[in-house]
């Protein structure tokens, strides 16, 4: 048979013509239900792959999700009410990533650890499986755990609305309630990783007339968090500060008028702190300044020792979470006695 030549993740490629994407897949020796496929730029749904046939000079993209619970316990955490993101429940507010972990294996146990219920993973073309063959899925127990598929890496609207697109068909297919919403990314230069204000509002607004639930991250702007939510955000996740930092929440100030400006007529709004956490007492402050949740990668996956820092983490959350709601007892500048003062012996 004659063989055609096509662009597979920017790699070149002969195949024989006739072959669909079905086909590609199985040479591939990829795992159908792991991965979502784009043909020149144009998403190919999971059900249309046994009848598209590849043609010459068809630029190929597929990609798979990378990185990036327990039960409840009696330590406080059957205190916690559960969290409401547009159609999703969370028992658990804190949600973690996948990324930059040492091994699948550490990331599982860590994940277990932390009690979290979503974990949110990365769209990449890169890593559909180890030099194991083995995929990331393979290690979240996707009957317990919902995906939240983000865009990570993304710096224009354009490619954060594929990237979201992929995710959703990726989790279509593997029948997670995760597919339906989108942590949504549009990062403004590679080295402070600020988010693009105008992009993420412009994608914001198509992803939500697509039917996503999209969780958006961005700064502690207090204006660009009421423009996201004006066009629809499910949520939205200021930055405590840069990604991946360690600094915690810098801005206390500005967060604080966020919550005030989208609670303030709509209690139930969820905001989530994304970013910058690097050790259990940032989460508590996050959640005593009155936050939903907490979304956090790096501080666990780099800290010297990941499974204690998750179990941090996790009591933290809980910590933080009782402490707003029970109310602290205000600053004094002098002291005052616990213990009455009467009856004292002479």
């Amino acid at each position: 048979m004659n063989r055609i030549r096509i662009i597979v993740n920017g790699n070149e490629q002969t195949v024989e013509e006739g072959v669909t994407i079905t086909d590609l897949i199985r040479k591939l020796e990829f795992r159908p239900e792991h991965v979502a496929v784009e043909r020149n730029r144009s998403l190919v749904t999971r059900k249309l792959h046994g009848e598209t046939k590849l043609i010459e000079g068809d630029h190929i993209e597929i990609v798979t999700l990378v990185g990036g619970g327990a039960p409840v316990s009696e330590s406080g955490e059957s205190l916690i009410e559960p969290l409401r993101i547009g159609t999703h429940t969370l028992t658990n507010r804190l949600m973690v990533g996948t990324g930059k972990y040492a091994t699948l294996e550490l990331m599982r146990d860590c994940l277990a650890a932390s009690g979290a219920e979503v974990v949110t993973v990365a769209v990449r073309r890169e890593r559909l499986q180890d030099k194991s063959g083995r995929n990331i899925l393979d290690f979240i127990d996707l009957d317990r755990i919902t995906i939240l598929p983000n865009t990570a890496g993304c710096f224009n609207a354009e490619e954060a609305l594929r990237t979201a697109r992929l995710g959703r068909e990726l989790l279509e297919g593997l029948g997670n309630p995760g597919a339906d919403w989108v942590k949504l990314e549009v990062l403004s230069d590679p080295r402070t990783l600020l988010p693009d204000p105008i992009a993420t509002v412009e994608a914001t607004e198509v992803l939500v007339k697509e039917g996503f639930q999209v969780l958006c991250y961005t700064s502690d702007c207090p204006v660009t968090a009421r423009r996201l939510k004006a066009v629809g955000a499910a949520c939205v996740m200021p930055a405590g500060s840069p990604i991946g930092s360690g600094q915690g929440v810098l801005n206390s100030s500005n967060i604080r008028i966020i919550l005030e400006d989208l609670k303030g007529s709509d209690p139930d709004y969820p905001v989530v702190i994304d970013a910058g956490v690097g050790t259990a007492s940032d989460v508590a402050v996050a959640m005593e300044l009155g936050c939903d949740g907490v979304l956090l990668n790096t501080g666990i996956a780099s800290a010297q020792d990941p499974l204690k820092m998750a179990f941090a983490m996790r009591h933290a959350m809980t910590a933080g979470y009782l402490a707003y709601r029970a109310g602290r007892i205000p600053r004094k500048l002098y002291a005052t006695a616990s213990s009455p003062i009467e009856g004292v012996i002479r």
